[in-house]
């Protein structure tokens, strides 16, 4: 079941260094959200904070909330790896496990978690290629290295590892800028897919690709350079891009700054 996120106050450090500041929104489960913004506004930053992973950076600190449907992800006694469970990454350069097999990509996860036999592992990992929309691709060399497959289906394979395990929220950081454009409309495609069963939040520098499949555009923006990101807003994508109600936002979408 895809869940709903409610994010308040956050700002998160690099030691003291303060990255993002007092950050508040909402995301719909169900539903595509896309962050956009210039380079080193924050984006990525903020997407690692929705999982922890920010604090696996050295001197990474957050403070505020982030509510997964009410429970708060910083709260105490919350474990970080259950957390990145139900909160799954796919990151900007595809990162299959080099001397794993295709098949043995998928179920990491699956197996890490422990209590499946052996034919379960098989069927998971069969809807999960389906779901990446890579099983007839490769269902005939599963034992293969996932090195070994293009750039494209190498990030397919990494989003069927990190839904294999059915997370609630599925994050993506750049997922198409090491990509051809046909690898990237494969993916893009794939996003559509899977927002009917997980809430799924984007990172991107590529704005058509925001207005191609998201529902929902965050934009961020720093007023100078060593100043912490903010969001300056957040709305439909379709408003967003045709008449967004702060004019920093028109600048950067219609090419005047960034």
């Amino acid at each position: 079941m895809a869940k709903r996120i409610d994010v308040s106050g956050l700002t998160a450090f690099y030691g003291s260094h303060k990255a993002i500041e007092d950050i508040s929104m909402t995301v719909e489960p169900r539903s595509v959200t896309a962050f956009i913004g210039p380079s080193g506004c924050g984006k990525s930053t903020f997407l690692r904070t929705l999982n922890r992973m920010h604090e696996v950076t050295s001197g990474g600190r957050v403070e505020g909330k982030v509510l997964l449907d009410d429970e708060d992800l910083y709260g105490p006694g919350i474990d970080p790896v259950a957390v990145r469970r139900e909160v799954g990454m796919v990151f900007q350069r595809p990162n299959p496990f080099p001397t794993m097999s295709i098949f043995d990509n998928v179920a990491a996860g699956l197996r890490l978690n422990g209590g499946y036999k052996k034919s379960e592992l098989g069927d998971i990992v069969e809807k999960s290629l389906k779901g990446a929309n890579l099983w007839n691709e490769v269902k005939d060399r599963l034992n293969k290295p996932g090195s070994g497959l293009s750039g494209g289906q190498q990030q397919r394979l990494c989003i069927a590892r990190a839904i294999a395990v059915e997370p609630k929220v599925l994050l993506m950081d750049e997922p198409c800028s090491a990509l051809d454009p046909i690898s990237t409309l494969a993916i893009e495609d794939l996003i559509g897919e899977l927002k009917e069963r997980f809430t799924i939040v984007i990172v991107t520098h590529n704005m058509q690709q925001a207005a191609r499949v998201s529902d929902r555009t965050a934009f961020f923006n720093l007023a100078a350079v060593g100043q912490p990101g903010k969001l300056i807003e957040i709305d439909d994508t379709e408003r967003i891009f045709s008449n967004p109600s702060v004019q920093a936002t028109e600048d950067y979408i219609s090419g005047r700054f960034g």
